[in-house]
């Protein structure tokens, strides 16, 4: 049988969240799916969670040499292994929404020569009221951005956002054709912090998106949040710093002064006017 999405979740130590998780994919009508679970913690704690459900589209990977917090790493151990069409890559404290997968493949169908599907991001939470509003302030305005992008074509807008503004979207956001992530190797090992925006450059560059102005996936927010916490420590900034500068740097080497420093106009000129 067919699979059409892969689901491709890496945890740690969040047994209740990641049974959320899977049960948003799992509910899901429409569509095949398979769910590949990838363990970083030493004592392989989801275990007895994918057990205990006992649905033959799960699989359990554990990490043999646990990285204490480096997903890139962790994802890349399970990918390679996916039957699907498409892979999402969901963190495991968030939620597909119902009917996602049905849309995505409508949307994959109705562009076939883009890589990338991603929407909307909706936060929700257990955190301080101001952070929500503050979350909702921001994925609101990426999603106005990708709007905006959309009317460019599927490249160069949306990675010359990526590139020299906020990051567009989060890891859960966005479903990409598997061909599309066997020929861009995955997840870059290096990036601790920043990972999902790399890869996201490397898939609108190389293969184009497409923005479906649709809620695409629930982000659970924590307090703090790690992505936008209002008081991040120093460790978490230099990854994050580290993070961008890899991806500006190797995206220089791969494409050229030219290319780099035309992309940095258009994203500080042309789409700051839109």
């Amino acid at each position: 049988m067919s699979v059409d999405f892969s689901v491709v979740i890496a945890t740690f130590r969040r047994p209740k969240e990641l049974a959320d998780a899977i049960d948003s994919v799992v509910g899901q009508v429409g569509t095949t799916v398979e769910i590949l679970v990838v363990d970083d913690s030493p004592e392989g704690s989801a275990r007895k969670v994918v057990d205990d459900l006992q649905d033959p589209r799960l699989r359990y990977f554990k990490n043999p040499h646990p990285t204490g917090g480096v997903p890139s790493v962790v994802r890349n151990l399970a990918w390679p292994h996916a039957k699907g069409t498409y892979i999402h890559f969901l963190d495991d404290d968030d939620i597909v929404p119902d009917g996602h997968y049905v849309a995505v493949k409508q949307a994959f169908a109705a562009n076939p020569a883009v890589g990338m599907v991603f929407g909307r991001i909706e936060p929700f939470g257990a955190c301080p009221a101001t952070q929500l509003q503050n979350e909702r302030h921001y994925f609101a305005d990426a999603a106005r951005k990708s709007a905006i992008c959309r009317r460019f074509g599927p490249k160069w807008a949306f990675t010359a956002l990526m590139l020299f503004d906020k990051a567009l979207l989060v890891c859960s956001a966005s479903i990409l054709r598997r061909e599309c992530v066997e020929k861009l190797g995955g997840f870059d090992p290096e990036i601790r912090l920043m990972e999902d925006a790399d890869l996201h450059v490397r898939a609108m560059r190389e293969f184009g998106a497409h923005f479906m102005d649709r809620t695409a996936v629930r982000y659970r927010i924590g307090s703090p949040s790690l992505m936008h916490s209002p008081h991040p420590g120093k460790k978490q900034l230099d990854w994050e710093r580290a993070g961008h500068r890899k991806i500006q740097v190797k995206y220089r080497a791969q494409h050229g002064m030219a290319e780099f420093y035309t992309l940095a106009l258009f994203a500080r000129t042309a789409l700051k006017i839109l």
